[in-house]
């Protein structure tokens, strides 16, 4: 995820239920690879720029102003694009519901929450 600076602002006030972060993407940059969890509800909010949300449904173009969320469990990946020339900085908010799992429609890749941590392998089950 080069070109991502994610500051975890939720953190330094010690926030255990849900995580909130300030998100920098410079141009070429994406949020993360497109994914789905299966209980952590998202939600976005534009802040700078012009990005683009990529979901099941196609792409977005988004503005400052302009939020989004994603509902767990849906299985409708998505992702933040930023195809333009300028920074796009947003806020992303999270629950931290144990036992979340993250699916990859694009990738093979498979994430589970384990003890506050992701743990990632391959969709067969394979560490990276």
């Amino acid at each position: 995820m080069e070109g991502r600076l994610k500051r975890p602002l939720g953190d330094l006030f010690g926030l255990r239920n849900f995580g909130v972060n300030l998100t920098r993407l410079s141009p070429g940059a994406v949020s993360s690879l497109r994914h789905a969890h299966s209980r952590q509800d998202e939600f976005i909010y534009i802040l700078e720029g012009h990005p683009t949300l990529h979901t099941d449904e196609g792409y977005t173009p988004l503005r400052p102003g302009m939020c989004a969320g994603f509902k767990a469990g849906t299985g409708n990946g998505h992702r933040i694009i930023n195809d333009t020339t300028e920074a796009v900085v947003y806020l992303e908010v999270g629950d931290r519901t144990p036992g979340d799992q993250g699916s990859y429609p694009d990738d093979d890749i498979q994430a589970r929450l384990v003890d506050g941590a992701w743990v990632f392998t391959h969709k067969d089950g394979s560490p990276y």
